[in-house]
């Protein structure tokens, strides 16, 4: 079991590398392509908020790359300084993803809101199930209910990670139908625009595999511990 481990941290490493790779990729290609519209990142977000009748949302510019995140507390889209600043298609992509979330938000989506009433309990879990995995290993002759309490804590992220896929999905089903109507991102650049934002997505989906594939592989080694 313990090679099976080590063989499944790797692989789910290599997918995740391979991925993320993939993904910047996507976006340094698209970010090449410029937008007919002219419109910066900060621009597009601004227009799609506008169109959907949202005005307490903020757009602000944050810092590093690829950290865009709506932020459902305060309100508020950040956008990275590529997507703030660019006026191309990966950068239209990104913040109309956002602002997608945006809209979720304003339209009470169930699955934002089943996401973020789970965030408290999650980020406990998320803390505690490192440790409580080590400890597990260690302890389990000891403790066996120490690795039976990690495995509850890996259901409740990978729960989580489950959840966070049609909010991806769904986000990304309101941008680039925004940016087709609206006639910002069309023919070679919408097709862009999806083709990036489905990349993205698959980020999102290759956490939530590996998540259960982790879930599965402590409760095969609690119960085959128990025999």
């Amino acid at each position: 079991m313990g090679t099976l481990y080590w063989v499944l941290i790797i692989g789910m490493s290599v997918v995740g590398f391979v991925i993320s790779n993939r993904l910047k990729g996507k976006f340094k290609k698209y970010s090449q392509v410029g937008l007919r519209s002219g419109m910066d990142g900060k621009e597009v977000a601004e227009a799609m908020l506008r169109h959907y009748g949202i005005h307490e949302v903020q757009i602000t510019q944050g810092k590093g790359m690829l950290t865009d995140h709506y932020n459902p507390l305060n309100k508020t889209v950040m956008l990275s300084p590529q997507v703030y600043q660019g006026r191309n298609v990966a950068a239209a992509a990104v913040a109309a993803h956002e602002c997608g979330h945006a809209v979720q938000h304003a339209t009470a989506y169930a699955w934002l809101r089943m996401r973020s009433a789970l965030v408290p309990v999650v980020n406990v879990a998320a803390m505690a199930q490192q440790w409580l995995l080590i400890a597990a290993f260690l302890l389990f002759q000891s403790f066996p209910q120490l690795l039976l309490i990690a495995i509850v804590a890996f259901a409740v992220t990978t729960l989580f990670a489950f959840i966070t896929l049609p909010v991806e999905f769904d986000a990304s089903r309101r941008a680039l139908v925004w940016l087709d109507e609206s006639g910002v991102a069309q023919g070679a650049e919408y097709e862009g625009a999806k083709d990036a934002l489905w990349w993205a997505a698959m980020t999102y989906v290759s956490a939530a595999l590996s998540a259960l594939v982790m879930l599965l592989y402590l409760v095969l080694r609690y119960m085959g511990n128990r025999d």
